[in-house]
């Protein structure tokens, strides 16, 4: 049960409503923006951050998923590991790429570049400081320097709201797997996931 009441759309500030289009959206897609919708000035910065991220985007839309979903992984957010984006799955992402996630290092299917920005994702998550100067040198060589800051700004998204929306606990729209209440650690791999736009 999520741990902060939902807002319904209807009773959004009208310009977050004008930003989001919720009343276009399922309850799932409103998603964390019906609890955002209780501080109406600071969720329209984070829809505006979010959006810019989106449609400013030049990393491609497969890797910024199979980031996310690690990423998504390593916060334990049930909703972010349930959700799909339909996006990322016209670009090629499958259940069976998303599979490789258990262990990157050793997947066959994950381009050079995924590589380095799972690995980067990885380090982001779990330990930071350990990203250095050979990090970034890898980076440079898959991705414009443009590239690797959009990768950071997308990667601290994750790494930050995603660990907001595991708190909240928003489960009551994810498939049951996600719902259960258990000790296991979770993952977006060999569970039942949900498509989204």
């Amino acid at each position: 049960m999520t741990r902060i009441s939902k807002i319904d759309p209807e009773h959004w500030d009208p310009a977050l409503k004008e930003m989001t289009r919720p009343d276009t959206a399922t309850p799932l897609e409103q998603g964390l923006m019906r609890m955002f919708a209780h501080c109406p000035g600071l969720a329209k910065g984070v829809a505006a951050f979010g959006g810019s991220l989106k449609m400013h985007r030049t990393l491609p839309d497969r890797l910024v998923e199979l980031v996310r979903l690690r990423v998504a992984f390593h916060n334990q957010c049930r909703s972010c590991m349930a959700i799909r984006y339909t996006d990322a799955v016209a670009a090629g992402v499958t259940e069976d790429l998303v599979c490789e996630l258990a262990d990157p290092p050793a997947a066959d299917n994950l381009t050079d570049a995924e590589q380095a920005a799972i690995a980067y994702a990885d380090l982001f998550a779990n330990n930071h400081l350990a990203i250095d100067d050979a990090v970034y040198n890898g980076l440079k060589e898959h991705f414009s320097e443009a590239q690797v800051m959009e990768l950071g700004m997308t990667v601290a998204f994750f790494v930050g709201f995603g660990r907001l929306a595991a708190t909240l606990h928003m489960t009551e729209e994810l498939p049951a797997a996600f719902q259960a209440e258990t000790d296991k650690t979770l993952s977006p791999w060999n569970e039942e996931a949900i498509v989204v736009r």
